[in-house]
Parts: C-alpha cells; structure tokens; sequence
C-alpha cells in the first residue's frame, strides 16, 4: 500500500471574489499534492467554498440577492477560477452542500451527547466582521485587532462548547509534536494565546437575528456557529464516517491556512476533534490533524491586500498577461513560505526575465539545439569508455564527470524533497534552479561546439550530449509540481513518455529517463524574454485609446441582413464568447422590445446587457438561465442603459430562441 498525503485549503468565505491571496494558498495546495504524486504518494487535494453567516447574508441583501443565489455566484467565481490557474482539485466542498449539512449536524449530535455542548446566557464583545466574540485579550485597545472596530457588546442566549476541558490537552500535544503547527513562530503564538486562557466557545446563533446557517439539531431556533460549521468540511468532503476516503486519508491530514485564521484552526479545529474522539471512545490521536502548515500576507503597496484600499491583485489578470506558469512559478518562488511577501508586477517580470527566460528557456534552446545540429536530435549512445585490456578511462573521455555531474544532481535532488515536504517551496526551487545554472555552466566548460569540429572526440561529444540531454529530463521532472504544462511540454520535446507519478525516486537514484536514440522534437521557445518597454507603451497606449474612446456608441435598431462574406479562423478568434448566468431581468421604459439583464459571465462584477428579445421572453422566464454572450463587443447605450455585450439568439421562421448551453457550464467558460 502507497503511502497517503491529504492536503486542504481553507475553504473560502464567499463575502468576496477571489483575489491573489486566495490563489496563492490554492496553488500551494495544488503543488504540494502534485510533488507528493511525484514522490509515489497517494495524494488528495480538497479545496471549496464557506458559504453561512452574518457577512454572506448582509453581501446578499446589498445587492438584492437571496443568500443561496448570492453564494452560487461567488461560488461558482472560484470553481472556475482554478481550471484556469492549472489547478485541479479532488474534491470542491460547499457548505451549503446536503452532505455537509448533514455531516455537521451528525457531529453536533455527538459533541452534544457527550455533554460537550450546554446552554446558557452569555454577553460579549460581538465584532461582526470576526462573526464572534472577542475575549479581553484579544482587544487592542478596545478594538478588534483585525478590523480596527469597536465591537458591539451583545447579550443572548446560546449554545457553548466546553473548548476550555481540553486547552490543557492542547498544550501537550504541541509540545510534544514540535511539527504540528509550522512554521514554528505559529505554533509559538498559539502557545502563547492558551498560557493566556481562553473561553468556552459559543458556537450557535439565535434565528430572531440570523437564518442563514445549518440548524441545530437538537433545537430547531438556533443555526450553527459559522466557523463550526465550516472546520468540519475537512471530514465532510471525505464522506466521514464511513467512506474509504476518510478511513484511508484521515490519517495523513494536512491543513494549509494564511496567518489570520489561525486561532480558529489551531484551537478550535483540534479542541472539536478531541471532542468527536472522546465521544466515540477512541484515542484523539486518531482525529487529530498531522500538520497545520501557515503561511503569511500577500502586501501590495507596503499593506495586505484589501477592497477598501483597492490594492486587490485579481489572479487571472496577471496569468493571461504573463502566463499561468510564470504566475504559478513567481509566487512559489518569491515568497518565504510563513513569511509576508510583497507583491509588484515589477518582480514577477524581473523573475520571468532572469529564472525562466534567460536560465531555463535559455538552456532549453540550446542544449536541443546542439543535440539537432550534430547528432540530428537522437540522444547518443554514452556507455563509459573503458579500454577492454587496462580495464581503465579512455585519457579523453569526460566520463567522470559526467558521472560526478550526475552524483551531485542526484544529492541536490534529495535536498529538493526536504524542503518540498517542510513546506519550503522557495528553497525547493532554488535547488532546481542550482541545478539549471550549474547545467548551463557544464555547456560552458565543455564546449561541445568545440568537440564537434574534432571527429576523434566523436565520443566525447556524445557523453556530453547525453548528460544534458538526460539533466534536462530531471530538470523537467521536478519542476513539474509547479509548472506542470511546461514540464509535459519539455518531456514530450526531449522524446520522453511523460512524467508520472513516482517518477521522483527515478531522479534521485542512476536512473537515466531518456534512453539512447530517443528522437527529440525541434525546441520551442519555452518563456520568451518580456521586454519591459514594450510592456509600458502597450499599458499607455490602451490608457490613450480608452480615453479616446466615445462614450456612445450609435446603434442601428433595424435589423440587418447577413453578409456572405468569409472570414478567417484568425478573425473569428478576435469575438469572445462566453457563457453566462442571468441574474436578473425587467423591462426598459419606453422599450417594447428590450429587456435590460443582469449577468453573470464569471467576472469580478455582474454585466448589464439589454437585449431586444422581450417580444418573445418574459423577464421572469430569463432569470437563473443560461446565455452565450459576446464578451468582447464594444459597449453600447440603449434607452439610456449601457449594454455591455450582446446576448446570441437564433431567428428563424419559428421566431426567436436564445442559445444556451445543453447543460449547464460554470460561468465564463469561453464557447469555441
């Protein structure tokens, strides 16, 4: 049986859109189930969305939305967000989910039962935005430390967890496993914050101020705690307690979490798990967690990242301008894992230019180069040249160093598994890139161009052309946790089969991946050198075309007949179409024919199109349908309302009929 690696993201609050720090930590996740496959793990990655509370019922109500509508939405932004940022989830978890709901309740039962859970009236320093109460100590100077605001002192009635009979047990168990919460300043503070004491923890909200959450099971008047519902997914989306996902990846837990939810998984989390274990009998080990992994902030601008500030970094537009390898590479790269990193466009092209244009792309380009111009891109035969009487090296071959070459890239990547597995992934890849620079100084000193002008050192040349050809296999193969398209792409160019899973062990051992007279494909340019001027006056020139742009644009109302005229594949590639989600329609004044719709086209914010289709659709029939949409037309105004897009329908002698996908597509998926 192969060893097991289970690793989760927070699930996200979908009071807001995703943004860089979410895909920060889900590409983190991502990378770190993919090396464990590579190292012959058998790996589970569970990300998903938190969708209960005070915040998501207020975020709904402000923009005339039910709760559930506006939690699909949000939702459905960071189901589809991941796809486009290679990252590939075994399971997406959402709270509003019949499953979840019912694996919360389940587990409230028991904690109940055990007598871990009692009533009784309570008053506190309520702060809305932490969706809790705030001890004494957690205050700074009467504020909540995380908000800056003064809470609202409340008094209710309400259900607590016995949180407190088992802090002391908590203790133990972090000391005694120095790895359980790491970096170790996290688990530090964590120490810190339970020599201090904690309260017991109120974990249910009365329904006479809040509706919107997973109904108690033993009193029909309360919803659940939004964070004791939401920690809970971890065992949900295993199907606990008896799915075989549980029984089989429990076990191998991993959490990955930002620093400001930390409280709520170091404590809470494990305080529940001990709870569930006491309940039914069986050992808290066998429920608690094996590491829970922080990292630190995203900064722009010298502060976190924050709507308010409209510092807000959106993922998406940096991988369509850079690449979402270069994204993915950048950030695994740039940030200290539990340290704050500062975020600019300016870094990630500096990165882009020097670690993946000039040292890999670069070294790419002409190792196969070499290999196509002097040996028709076969990798050569390089058996050591021993002399069959002496028993000895050749005097000219470079065997031995190549071999010592070899030895040192096979050590280097043992080190690459340490700090994958602590979580080190910039040192990881400083490895990989030690390795990349140290290849291309092997080109330098070995001068096959040289070597080539010589037919005595014919073999010489081939020793040489096979080691490069063999180091950029195992250069392919350990970057493809975090860039796993140009690493496939690399191996399908260099002739291998692919990198699979296991693959790792092959690195690290004498196991060369690409056999001799393996046919290599003509190099592409694998990451070509961005210039930065370009960049600016591309910037500034769209900045001169949207101001120059007119506000209204005229529109012809009658309708026109098609033209026969052909078109290129290039020409239609220039029109975006996308499917979208209508979220609300009514009528224009004034307007038989149009109705003005709202939708959802898996962008930050809703579109407002008017479409001329209400002789033939009523605005009640549009609402929760699926459109295609032309994303990329210039906006219009329409009666006075700025239509931006334009909604497909087909006409015909039967009428008109809008064009909606045959089931329905995650918002924003681009129709071809």
């Amino acid at each position: 049986m192969s060893e097991r690696f289970y690793i989760t993201t927070p699930i996200y609050y979908v009071n807001a859109e995703p943004h860089l720090g979410h895909a920060y930590t889900t590409i983190v996740a991502d990378v770190a189930a993919r090396f464990h496959r590579l190292a012959g793990y058998e790996a589970r990655f569970q990300t998903g969305t938190d969708e209960h509370g005070d915040k998501i019922a207020q975020a709904a109500a402000a923009q005339g939305l039910a709760p559930k509508a506006y939690a699909d939405r949000i939702s459905g932004l960071f189901r589809s967000l991941w796809p486009q940022l290679n990252v590939a989830p075994d399971r997406f978890v959402r709270t509003t989910d019949p499953g979840h709901i019912k694996v919360v309740q389940a587990v409230l039962q028991k904690v109940y039962d055990a007598d871990d859970i009692y009533f009784a009236k309570y008053g506190g320093h309520y702060c809305v935005g932490c969706e809790r109460f705030l001890t004494e100590h957690e205050l700074v100077g009467g504020c909540c430390p995380d908000h800056g605001t003064t809470p609202i002192f409340q008094e209710e009635e309400n259900y607590f967890f016995r949180m407190t009979a088992y802090t002391g047990r908590l203790q133990e168990h972090i000391r005694a496993h120095p790895e359980f919460i790491r970096p170790e300043r996290y688990q530090n503070e964590v120490l810190a914050m339970l020599d201090q004491g904690l309260e017991d923890l109120c974990i249910s909200r009365p329904k006479s101020r809040l509706i919107w959450g997973i109904e108690l099971p033993f009193d029909a008047d309360y919803v659940t705690y939004v964070w004791f519902d939401a920690l809970i997914n971890y065992l949900s989306g295993l199907d606990w307690p008896d799915g075989p996902a549980f029984r089989e990846f429990w076990p191998a837990a991993q959490h990955l979490i930002a620093k400001d939810i930390l409280k709520p998984h170091a404590v809470f989390w494990p305080t529940m798990l001990m709870s569930l274990a006491k309940a039914e009998g069986r050992p808290a080990e066998d429920y608690l967690y094996q590491h829970l992994n922080v990292h630190g902030y995203w900064n722009v601008d010298q502060a976190k990242m924050s709507k308010s500030l409209g510092n807000v970094v959106r993922p998406l537009e940096l991988a369509a301008k850079y690449g979402v390898e270069a994204f993915r590479y950048f950030l695994l790269r740039e940030m200290t894992f539990g340290l704050d990193s500062s975020f600019s466009e300016e870094a990630l092209i500096e990165r882009y230019n020097a670690d993946l244009a000039n040292d890999l792309g670069n070294l790419f380009s002409r190792v196969l180069n070499m290999l196509h111009k002097y040996r028709g891109g076969v990798v050569p035969e390089a058996e050591a040249a021993v002399n069959k009487e002496s028993g000895q090296y050749e005097p000219n071959a470079p065997w031995e160093t190549c071999l010592g070459f070899f030895s040192w890239v096979w050590q280097q990547a043992h080190l690459y598994q340490q700090e994958m597995e602590s979580f080190q992934f910039h040192r990881a890849l400083s490895v990989v890139w030690d390795i990349i620079r140290a290849t291309n100084k092997f080109v330098v000193t070995h001068e096959p161009w040289t070597l080539a002008k010589d037919p005595a050192r014919a073999t010489e040349l081939d020793k040489v052309l096979f080691t490069l050809s063999q180091l950029l296999a195992d250069i392919a193969v350990l970057i493809w946790p975090v860039m796993p398209e140009t690493a496939q792409g690399m191996a399908a160019v260099l002739g291998m089969r692919g990198i699979e899973p296991g693959m790792l062990e092959m690195v690290m051992s004498s196991t060369h991946l690409l056999p001799a007279g393996a046919q290599a494909a003509e190099p592409p340019a694998l990451f070509p050198r961005i210039d930065t001027a370009k960049v600016q006056a591309k910037a500034a020139k769209a900045g001169q075309k949207a101001e120059a742009r007119p506000k209204e644009a005229a529109v012809n109302d009658e309708q026109t007949s098609a033209s026969d005229e052909q078109i290129s594949i290039e020409e239609f590639g220039r029109v975006q179409l996308k499917v979208a989600t209508v979220l609300a329609a009514e009528r224009i004044d004034g307007a038989d024919r149009l109705l003005k719709l709202s939708v959802d086209a898996g962008e930050p914010q809703p579109r407002t199109l008017v479409a001329g289709v209400a002789q033939h659709y009523a605005p009640e029939e549009l609402k929760g349908r699926q459109v295609v949409i032309v994303a990329n037309l210039k906006p219009a105004k329409l009666r006075g309302v700025t239509s931006q897009g334009m909604v497909l329908a087909a006409v015909g002698e039967q009428g008109l009929c809008i064009v909606s996908p045959s089931k329905e597509m995650p918002p924003g998926s681009k129709v071809r």
